[in-house]
């Protein structure tokens, strides 16, 4: 055979391997995995932006809360190792601190919205929606912890009042 033709055949090998790992991944990125997947590409680890959070009080249900937004993937291993950290924050917290998961591998477009280079991406939110951190891979929840206590927001249980920025 020919130079030509075994480079031909070549290419048309690497074509195929292509075509079937796109075609593969496609599959298993659809398929549900950690929890309640909503087909928007939030939501995939129990949590969403939804109001789902138990405010204490229905004065608390209308006021803005700090968010955190994680932009990971639910296939990605950093990701899932912070999955269980976010959701017991979520729940410890609830009524004093947002937290929201997008899945950038379902909704490409929120990595492009939030500018993210790499996943997972954790960017901290005041209640007005500015940003005041950002930070690339994981994140333990005492570092999570530390950063908003930085920023003034003590969500210990000790603190007085835990959703509002410390006054100097």
């Amino acid at each position: 055979m020919n130079k030509i033709g075994k480079t031909g055949i070549v290419v048309v090998l690497v074509m195929v391997v292509a075509i079937v790992m796109v075609a593969k991944h496609k599959k298993t990125s659809e398929a549900p995995t950690i929890s309640n997947n909503t087909g928007t590409g939030t939501g995939t680890i129990t949590f969403s932006d939804s109001d789902s959070e138990k405010p204490n009080s229905s004065q608390q249900a209308n006021k803005p809360l700090p968010r955190l937004v994680d932009l990971g993937a639910d296939k990605c291993i950093p990701c899932k190792m912070m999955a269980p950290i976010l959701e017991k924050l979520k729940e410890e917290y609830a009524g004093r601190l947002k937290i929201e998961f997008i899945d950038v591998w379902k909704n490409p477009d929120a990595g492009k919205k939030y500018g993210i280079k790499l996943i997972p991406t954790q960017i901290f939110y005041d209640p007005d929606g500015k940003e005041l951190f950002r930070h690339e891979g994981f994140f333990s929840r005492e570092d999570i912890l530390g950063k908003w206590k930085e920023s003034g927001y003590d969500f210990s249980e000790s603190a007085e009042s835990t959703s509002q920025p410390a006054s100097d």
